[in-house]
């Protein structure tokens, strides 16, 4: 007696759409990288304060005059490319995980900024940023006042 499987054809069209799925990222991302790694692996921070924002980035190997920086409309943006070194012919790679080409990172702020006075400095790799809060947009204490409580003799006649 033979055994009859069912034919799914919905189950068929998916392991065709894994298959592709494998063969694109094997193809033109590598063995230890994802379409999904939009950054390159560029590690940041951002940390805010009262006064102020501050971004920190890694960048190993970036020269700071090939940094692009701006900010426009709340958003700061960090351009800049990891250029590959050129070996010489006869040399082989046995492991190559150093990332090269471009990079853009942006982010939103959730408050204004005041363009004219950010600050950036660049030391043995990393970049930080120092972006100072508009005074709008630093928080206010608000101190309440008590009001005098008057006391009043009321007497009643009857």
């Amino acid at each position: 007696m033979s055994d009859l499987t069912h034919w799914d054809p919905v189950r068929e069209m998916m392991t065709l759409r894994n298959a592709m799925d494998r063969l694109f990222d094997s193809a033109f991302v590598g063995p230890n990288l994802s379409l999904s790694a939009p950054n390159l692996g560029v590690a940041v921070d951002v940390i805010e304060n009262s006064n102020e924002y501050v971004v920190k980035a890694e960048l190993p190997g970036v020269k700071p005059e090939d940094l692009d920086i701006s900010y426009n409309n709340n958003v700061l943006t960090i351009k800049g490319e990891f250029k590959e070194e050129k070996d010489v012919e006869e040399n082989r790679y046995h492991v190559h995980e150093r990332r090269s080409g471009a990079f853009t990172r942006s982010f939103s702020l959730p408050s204004n900024v005041k363009a004219d006075a950010i600050q950036a400095s660049f030391d043995q790799g990393l970049l930080t940023l120092t972006l100072p809060k508009a005074e709008e947009a630093k928080p206010k204490r608000i101190s309440v006042k008590a009001t005098p409580v008057i006391e009043a003799n009321i007497s009643s006649k009857n």
